[in-house]
């Protein structure tokens, strides 16, 4: 299992005095009220900040970063990504995992056959989707809803589907 756990990415900056707007990847936007330090992931490195400040606008979070006060600085950040501790994480609902946690496991149906390991998942607005890939690089697109998904085996990185007619 991954340390850090990625809460947002860096899309644009904000005003004059270094605020940042971030693009949330969590479920709970008002999580963000909680944190106190973040890291800034770029392709170069990884930084860790003290939050000043935290504002909602339009579905995004506007964070202000103690030492970035210029629009210049925030520049600098744009398209970072944001990742925090694990032990900083919400806690999860029993039967919800973290998307990082699932990401590489491999998923077989519930009659032993391997489809492939979990490459991407993304959500829908109604349930999340599961992309995944077999070894000859075809995807499979399954639905993340109790029918489908049996079991998730998180320890094992291992995943039990079942395969209701018509989806492949």
């Amino acid at each position: 299992m991954q340390k850090r756990l990625e809460v947002g990415q860096i899309v644009n900056t904000f005003g004059i005095k270094g605020e940042v707007k971030v693009v949330p990847f969590t479920d709970d936007i008002k999580r963000f009220d909680n944190l106190k330090n973040v890291y800034v992931k770029t392709k170069k490195e990884s930084k860790q900040y003290k939050i000043e400040n935290v504002k909602y606008h339009k579905n995004m979070v506007l964070i202000k970063l103690e030492g970035i006060n210029t629009v210049e600085n925030a520049e600098t950040l744009r398209n970072a990504f944001l990742e925090i501790d694990r032990k900083d994480a919400v806690p999860l609902e029993e039967g919800t995992y973290f998307i990082a946690d699932l990401i590489g496991a491999e998923v077989y149906t519930d009659e032993g056959k391997l489809l492939g390991k979990v490459e991407d998942i993304f959500n829908t607005g109604s349930n999340d989707i599961y992309v995944v890939k077999d070894e000859l690089g075809k995807q499979i697109l399954l639905p993340g809803i109790k029918e489908v998904i049996k079991e998730v085996l998180l320890e094992q990185e291992k995943i039990i589907v079942h395969l209701i007619p018509g989806l492949i």
